[in-house]
Order: structure tokens, then C-alpha cells, then sequence
């Protein structure tokens, strides 16, 4: 059975019923975040137990950014989103958290929206505080022109360039050669798909232009990209991450949610 950390319809601020302003009653919950290793000490700080933990969290985070823009660094690359939900749930002994963004500049790359789902997650109180994620589900939404940018910065072979249509044109960097391609990906092979294409500014004809596949190099963190498919000029794809560490400073988080400034996750 799974049970939804909502903090529409419970909170530890609820909870307290102080009859303060939210933020007044959200600090006075997450006292024990200043010096969890003092707290936990104690043996008798609830406020540091995972799910109190976790709750609290959700309930800050997405009561402070929640529709608005939202400044996070993720294992040393900036996130820069506007929150749209933030929801956790239990599964058994672990959490799984899904949360919404929309428009996304991930370390320098923009997306029109992103979904990201992370299973198997479990907190571990202390200094810092340790996250670990089993699978991390990533789906998406971005620009064709993004794509081809991070790809012309990879130094290929072919220069590319988005046609009116969506398609892409390649160039060769050395030979008189010219293409008009469509590509998708599943399972990390990039299907392409050569519409046209032409030699010293002579077609080649269709017949003698096979697809290729070929596989693409090994990404960050082992991700793994499930499919990547084009519609226009927009791309929807789908990730998977198998494991993901990190770790949570709880004082820093707290201080941010408080002033409203940007979050250093992990």
C-alpha cells in the first residue's frame, strides 16, 4: 500500500497548528535540520525520522517555488526550472518522488518540459544527509535547434543545420557531400533515415541510400536514453539512470527554502 505526502492535505506545519504564518510554523518543525548530529544524539528528535523528513521537504520546497522559478545545483550543474508539482509517496521501505518542471535550462541545455521520477529513494539523517536513488525515469520535451547545437559542438564529421520542415541538413566538413536526414534513437541506436542527398551538388539516387544505425557513446551516470523521437521541431525523448548518490546539506536547504534563494541538492 502507498501513502502520498501531500502538502494540500497534510503537514507537519498542519499538524502543529501553531496559528503562525506558514514559514514561521515550517522553521519551527525543522529546528532539529540546524545540528541533526546533536539531534539525533538526543534519540528523541522526530523531525529527523525519514518520513517527517521527507515530508517536510516536499511541503518547504513546493510551498516556497512552487510555480514559480526555481534555482537548484545538481551534483555541480545548475538547474534553473519553474516548479510545477513536487510529489512523494512511499512504497514500501523506500520513497518514490516525481517532480514536474517546465522551462528547463539544465547546465547550459533548454527543455520545454521535464518529468522526472525517481524510485527506490531513501534518506539516510546525519551530516550530511544521504540520498540514494535505485532508478531515475526522465521524460521530456525540447527543441530541435538544442539538439543540433549540442551535436555540432561533439565534433562530427557533418555540420548540421534545422531545415524549415524540421529535418535536419548535413553538411560534410570535407567532402562535397550534402544530406537532408531524420533520425529517432531507442535503446541508446540512432536510427537515421536519409531523405535526400547529393554528391559534388548531383542527387544520389534513393535507391542506394541505406539507413544507418549506429550506437551512441557512453552518457554520464550511465543513463541510458529509451527513445527520441521528433515531431516538428520538437523532440520528446525518455531516460533512464539506474542509480544515483548524493547527499543533502539540511541547513543549507533549510535557509534557502526560508529566503527563497536557490537549493544545492546534491
Amino acid at each position: 500500500m502507498t501513502s502520498y505526502f501531500d502538502p494540500k492535505s497534510w503537514s507537519p506545519m498542519r499538524a502543529a497548528e501553531l496559528g503562525k504564518g506558514w514559514v514561521d510554523q515550517w522553521v519551527s518543525v525543522t529546528a532539529a535540520w540546524v545540528d541533526p548530529v546533536a539531534n539525533l544524539g538526543a534519540g528523541t528528535v522526530t523531525a529527523l525520522m525519514p518520513d517527517v523528513l521527507m515530508s517536510a521537504l516536499t511541503d518547504g520546497i513546493l510551498r516556497r517555488f512552487g510555480g514559480q522559478s526555481l534555482d537548484v545545483m545538481v551534483q555541480g550543474a545548475p538547474v534553473q526550472a519553474v516548479l510545477g508539482s513536487l510529489r512523494v509517496r512511499r512504497r514500501g521501505s523506500f520513497f518514490q518522488a516525481k517532480v514536474e518542471l517546465a522551462d528547463v535550462v539544465w547546465d547550459g541545455h533548454t527543455f520545454s518540459e521535464l518529468t522526472l521520477i525517481a524510485n527506490g529513494v531513501r534518506l539516510v539523517p546525519g551530516v550530511p544527509t544521504r540520498l540514494r536513488a535505485e532508478q531515475i525515469d526522465l521524460t521530456g520535451q525540447t527543441s530541435i535547434y538544442t539538439i543540433v547545437d549540442w551535436l555540432n559542438g561533439r565534433d562530427l564529421d557533418w555540420l548540421l543545420e534545422v531545415e524549415e520542415s524540421g529535418l535536419i541538413g548535413a553538411r560534410h566538413r570535407r567532402r562535397n557531400l550534402t544530406a537532408v536526414v531524420d533520425a529517432s534513437v531507442v535503446d541508446d541506436l540512432v536510427k537515421i533515415k536519409v531523405i535526400n542527398a547529393r554528391w559534388q551538388g548531383l542527387p544520389i539516387p534513393r535507391s542506394i541510400l541505406p539507413g544507418r544505425a549506429i550506437p551512441l557513446e557512453r552518457l554520464p551516470k550511465d543513463a541510458r536514453i529509451v527513445r527520441a523521437d521528433r515531431d516538428g521541431h520538437t523532440v520528446s525523448f525518455t531516460l533512464d539512470v539506474p542509480t544515483i548518490k548524493g547527499s543533502l546539506d539540511l541547513a543549507q536547504i533549510r535557509d534557502a527554502i526560508v529566503a527563497g534563494t536557490g537549493l544545492i541538492v546534491f
